[in-house]
């Protein structure tokens, strides 16, 4: 079988420009470790088990309404202001195009390009108007102005794996199991599958990321069981 160099593949790398990968995973993370303290939280406190599952199903639908929001209103705002510098440097082009072409050449001369060879390139480059600046914009912003996030795109996964995320732990309530621990370990599950599904994405261990997924939610639970549980029997309020 004959090893194809990767270069020649269509497709080597996974595709980390979509915009959805990381509002994915930071909604599945929140969302479960949000819902298993605040149900280890009020649980601790001694409450009934309907009031743990309307405070979880508060926790849920608030928590998804404000990652859909925020990912949307900061993704938006990410773009919006590449947008204003890519016209920035449009109207720099424009006005001043030898001064550009010098200083992208310059930028290449610091990679180790010789001079010569670097400023031909620029001034290849500087020939289409339209390429220039997208080389422009790589070259001193470090992003590519045609291949930006989708706000919808981060909004919308961030929504969804919250709700997902937030309504593990409290699947055995709503099937009708009232044990507090019962809830907390199908929670520990989750976080566990969710650290080894993100694995997937990284190709790290899926057990090292699993179980440093389940780690950290069960100092989060730990810690909200812990102010619960004082908060029921000092019987404050």
């Amino acid at each position: 079988m004959t090893d194809t160099p990767a270069a020649l593949r269509e497709a080597h790398h996974a595709d980390v420009s979509g915009g959805w990968l990381r509002p994915a995973v930071f909604g599945a993370m929140d969302g479960l470790v949000t819902n298993i303290a605040l149900i280890a939280g009020v649980g601790g406190g001694g409450v009934s088990p309907r009031s743990v599952v309307l405070t979880g199903t508060a926790g849920l639908v608030a928590g998804a309404i404000s990652m859909g929001l925020g990912e949307y209103t900061s993704v938006r705002s990410a773009n919006e202001q590449v947008a204003a510098e890519v016209a920035k440097e449009r109207r720099e082009l424009e006005r001043h195009p030898e001064a550009e072409a010098r200083e992208l050449a310059d930028a290449w001369v610091a990679r180790g390009l010789p001079r010569e060879l670097a400023t031909q390139v620029a001034e290849a480059v500087r020939a289409n108007p339209e390429e220039a600046l997208r080389v422009h914009v790589r070259e001193e912003l470090g992003v590519d102005p045609d291949d930006q996030p989708s706000p919808w795109a981060a909004a919308i996964s961030s929504f969804v794996c919250f709700s997902i995320g937030a309504l593990v732990p409290l699947l055995p309530y709503l099937l009708g199991f009232t044990s507090l621990w019962l809830a907390l370990a199908v929670g520990g599950v989750g976080l566990f599958v969710a650290g080894a599904i993100v694995a997937r994405f990284t190709n790290r261990a899926w057990w090292r990321a699993g179980l440093r997924q389940l780690l950290l939610g069960a100092l989060a639970a730990g810690a909200t069981y812990l102010i619960g549980a004082l908060i029921g029997v000092g019987g404050i309020g």
